[in-house]
């Protein structure tokens, strides 16, 4: 497991634990990817009890803890090196509160974010509900370019399903946002979504300074993963 660390919102640690580790942007990380570990910050943000947490350590530790976590307090993160087209990748994984309490902590962390995977539940209509809320604070307080993905959580339980998969497909479209159903329970497209935002920002590093480059299609390679898996239904 990579570095644990968490920051209580009640303390001032907080406010200088993002600003000083890999904060260097694209143009930095274009010198870099030939030498060393790049590292991009990832932030896990929506609504408290929407799965944040067991996602971040399916992905982590590749494995799920039923009740064994109460609500994230203020910040805490981890750090994984994953391998992307040849190049080793860190990617910096922060998990962040979903009570209202704690907003003004996870704004801060916004604007040094170079992703952020923005959660709901399936089984929740208030957590989908609220995604509208929760992009309007991306799109005021993250850097333009941040790359965001939405991600429906809890696909295993189908049962208890009330928001169903064609509603995130279209609010996805609306905000121009790539979209898949994950489960941090049986793992269901929690790497292809951890990857499929590593290859974005790896490309953007790359070819970013060259314009006539193509752009790496995140939708696309999000489809042609999930037809190669060729299984599941929570697709």
């Amino acid at each position: 497991m990579g570095t644990v660390a968490l920051i209580d919102a009640h303390t001032d640690t907080c406010t200088h634990a993002l600003t000083h580790v890999c904060t260097h942007k694209y143009t930095h990380t274009c010198r870099l990817l030939s030498c060393c570990v790049c590292c991009w910050q990832t932030i896990l943000v929506g609504d408290s009890g929407v799965g944040k947490t067991s996602l971040l350590v399916q992905f982590d530790q590749g494995k799920f803890i039923p009740g064994s976590f109460s609500a994230t307090v203020g910040i805490c993160f981890t750090n994984k090196v994953v391998t992307v087209d040849n190049v080793k990748v860190k990617l910096q994984m922060w998990d962040t509160a979903g009570q209202e309490r704690f907003r003004s902590v996870t704004h801060a962390y916004y604007r040094d974010a170079h992703a952020l995977l923005l959660l709901y539940d399936i089984t929740s209509k208030s957590s989908f509900d609220n995604i509208r809320a929760w992009l309007t604070e991306i799109h005021e307080y993250a850097q333009r370019d941040v790359v965001i993905m939405l991600l429906g959580n809890k696909a295993d339980m189908a049962s208890e399903r009330v928001i169903r998969r064609d509603e995130g497909e279209k609010l996805a479209r609306e905000y121009s946002v790539p979209f898949m159903e994950t489960s941090a329970k049986t793992g269901v497209n929690v790497d292809l979504a951890f990857i499929a935002v590593a290859k974005e920002l790896k490309h953007r590093a790359v070819h970013g300074q060259q314009p006539n480059e193509p752009k790496f299609q995140i939708h696309e390679y999000i489809e042609s993963q999930k037809e190669k898996s060729g299984c599941c239904s929570y697709f």
